[in-house]
């Protein structure tokens, strides 16, 4: 029994069943085309993102274009994409997912194995960790219904052994990294507690907006597990293995580090963590003319969200008006504001998102922000400079 005095088995049959209730129907309410209004002319930014550099063109492709931004679920061909190894090529018929580790019986299962079981959907706005950290890399966030059957039941079927406290999620894509001077082969890999791994949300997935995943989504099966940074959501799905102790591969412990600097007793501290559950976030996407009125749009993310804030210039902080998704625990919102008589020049515009515990989204000079030495986890206040003409 754990601490809750609920078996392990009593606690995977649970969520199986609450997820179950969890399912709704892929376009459901508030997934309407945000589309421009008859007459509307979107007026473009000042401050685009610089070009991706060629180093970076390897990992980095399809960003989306926040000026562009009009539907509330993104089409699969305009969902950004992040490859740290080339993208595998897999034969979908020969594929099998394997189970093992500290299990009583291992699986083997097929793609038809995984479809053949309960299957369910969720809406899910999956962001990059290292989006807005890097100049060139601000469209790495999108918003997609994700269909696929619940890990806990085939966790329980295979039989967890009691001193199984942490789960690995193994990729098919594999590249050469470099350790101690050393060039070792390593398979892309994600590890979170058995808790998380058995929460009702985490899905096998199979299925992006409707359709089979495509090679670059991470086809035939990646993990989907809501509330969680891109990283976590491993794509090309091969192998997943229970273990004892926490997992330290290349992803997890050494890359995708994030480090702040603390103060603690008038000394300065180093505190690495790994990058995990996503942060509170929201950005304005692009201000729309039409017929001389003015209507900034954005998007909010990575909690459960309350309220958005919007600041032009220095002003006071405006409430927006949340447009869609309200009803939608992991999905973004999008909200507007009305910008009325805008005098002309640039301007400058901020949101900030509020979470339904208070918090908010932290300012750039926030110690949160202002501290951190490396670019993952970039939640800060976004502002965007624009000309009204």
């Amino acid at each position: 029994m754990d601490a809750r005095g609920m078996s392990r088995r009593e606690l995977l049959r649970t969520g199986s069943i609450t997820l179950a209730g969890l399912a709704f129907l892929r376009f459901g309410p508030g997934a309407a085309a945000f589309a421009a209004q008859p007459g509307e002319e979107v007026v473009p930014w000042l401050d685009q993102p610089a070009e991706v550099p060629p180093p970076a063109r390897d990992v980095i492709g399809t960003q989306l274009r926040w000026e562009e931004l009009d539907s509330w679920i993104t089409p699969t061909d305009r969902f950004f994409t992040v490859a740290h190894f080339k993208v595998p090529a897999i034969d979908a018929q020969a594929w099998r997912l394997r189970i093992g580790g500290l299990v009583n019986q291992p699986l083997s299962l097929s793609l038809d194995d995984l479809k053949a079981r309960p299957r369910t959907e969720v809406t899910f706005t999956i962001e990059c960790s290292g989006n807005n950290g890097l100049p060139f890399f601000t469209g790495g966030a999108g918003n997609a219904s994700w269909g696929g059957t619940p890990l806990a039941p085939l966790l329980e079927e295979a039989g967890l052994m009691e001193r199984g406290t942490e789960v690995v999620f193994f990729g098919t894509d594999t590249g050469e990294l470099e350790v101690r001077q050393a060039k070792l082969p390593e398979p892309f890999a994600r590890s979170m507690s058995l808790t998380d791994a058995t929460s009702p949300d985490t899905l096998l997935c199979y299925e992006m907006n409707g359709a089979p995943l495509v090679a670059s989504h991470g086809a035939p099966l990646r993990l989907i597990a809501p509330g969680w940074y891109g990283i976590a959501n491993v794509k090309w799905l091969d192998r997943i293995e229970v273990l004892d102790t926490r997992y330290m591969g290349n992803f997890m412990a050494r890359d995708y580090v994030t480090i702040r600097l603390e103060q603690q007793a008038g000394h300065t501290v180093r505190r690495e963590t790994s990058v995990g559950r996503a942060l509170l976030k929201s950005a304005p996407a692009k201000v729309a003319r039409n017929d001389g009125a003015y209507r900034i749009v954005g998007a909010a993310w990575g909690a459960p969200i309350d309220a958005v804030e919007v600041r032009i210039d220095n002003g006071d902080w405006l409430p927006a008006t949340i447009e869609q998704g309200a009803g939608d625990e992991f999905a973004w919102k999008f909200w507007t504001v009305d910008w009325s008589n805008p005098s002309r020049g640039e301007h400058t515009i901020t949101s900030r998102a509020i979470d339904t515990a208070g918090n908010v989204q932290p300012a750039m000079d926030d110690p949160r922000i202002a501290t951190k030495q490396t670019f993952w986890e970039s939640n800060g206040q976004i502002t965007r400079r624009i000309l009204i003409a």
